[in-house]
């Protein structure tokens, strides 16, 4: 089987910037490997889903298990070629190397709410070239992927090149997985949080009325509904089995723009999906065309087959 290093090297990259990336995938993938080690041990001396009575950058109630895996993808990142650090959990951009020619944005711990509740959970990345400064479009990516901690640790990763999948083995080691990633264009499988929907705008309210309405409503078909609350854990059965994900922008306070973050989890995630065959939107453009504002910009973002993405996107029009 091949393993990560050799698949990176099988590549063939030649600039500087290739290689860069290539290595800062290798250093994620033994972080991620630590991390998933560490999850599966108990801890008699830490409360991983405990709150640290702060928050994010972002707000959000920070975990001890989120700001131990931050620390970890920090300090993976520093053997290799990477520039600038930039995660969910902290503030500002760190710096990590002086020469490293590429930027790395994470999510080093998706789904931690779930952390407890023994549902898979994970970590998202994106890798940028250093030299065009943190708030690049997703375009500039030059690889992403998601890390998923479940009944097993597997990578879906991309390098502009279509996306492959790898299983990590007991010794931390990743393998590639003789599975062709890609999203069929038709579905009939939603996942959203339903809880939601007396806020719901009415362009998610519809498109969603439309699916429950059945094989008697306008979409002539039944709907299968899907719900983990964790991104990497609803973006595996998509990249899978085909579906969308619906995180729209709705009427609570601070919720209009979306809550999922762009930088860290829409453009990544939206990077594979378009690799895939899919398509990612807010709603009205490509998430993959917005250009940040500013780092911890937030995003509707709804994402999976081409078909229903085509169909959200009417309603929004």
């Amino acid at each position: 089987m091949t393993d990560l290093s050799s698949f990176i090297s099988d590549q063939s990259f030649k600039t500087a910037l290739q290689l860069a990336a290539g290595d800062s995938i290798l250093a994620l993938a033994a972080a991620a490997a630590r991390i998933s080690s560490m999850i599966r041990e108990p801890a008699a001396s830490l409360n991983f889903a405990a709150a640290q009575g702060d928050t994010n950058a972002d707000g959000d109630t920070q975990k001890a298990l989120d700001l131990i895996c931050d620390e970890i993808v920090a300090a993976g990142l520093s053997s290799a070629s990477v520039a600038t650090y930039l995660s969910e959990e902290r503030a500002v951009p760190v710096p990590i190397n002086d020469d490293g020619m590429v930027i790395v944005a994470c999510d080093p711990l998706d789904g931690s709410s779930n952390i407890d509740t023994n549902l898979s959970i994970g970590t998202i990345f994106s890798v940028l070239p250093a030299a065009a400064g943190p708030l690049q479009s997703g375009r500039n990516q030059l690889a992403s992927g998601f890390f998923v901690y479940g009944p097993q640790t597997t990578l879906l990763l991309t390098m502009g090149k279509g996306v492959h999948a790898f299983q990590m083995d007991s010794s931390g080691v990743f393998h590639l997985l003789n599975w062709v990633v890609t999203i069929p264009l038709k579905t009939s499988e939603f996942a959203i949080n339903a809880a939601n929907a007396r806020f719901w705008h009415a362009p998610a309210a519809a498109y969603v009325a439309d699916c429950v309405a059945g094989a008697a409503g306008p979409r002539a078909r039944d709907f299968n509904m899907r719900w983990a609350g964790s991104l990497v854990a609803d973006s595996w059965r998509i990249f899978r089995r085909g579906g969308v994900f619906l995180y729209p922008g709705d009427r609570r306070p601070g919720y209009n723009e979306g809550r999922l973050r762009l930088v860290y989890e829409a453009a990544p995630v939206a990077f594979l999906v378009e690799q895939a065959g899919g398509s990612a939107t807010n709603g009205t453009c490509a998430i993959m065309d917005i250009v940040p504002d500013q780092l911890h910009q937030r995003v509707p973002f709804l994402f999976g087959s081409g078909n229903e993405i085509d169909e959200v996107v009417r309603h929004h029009s």
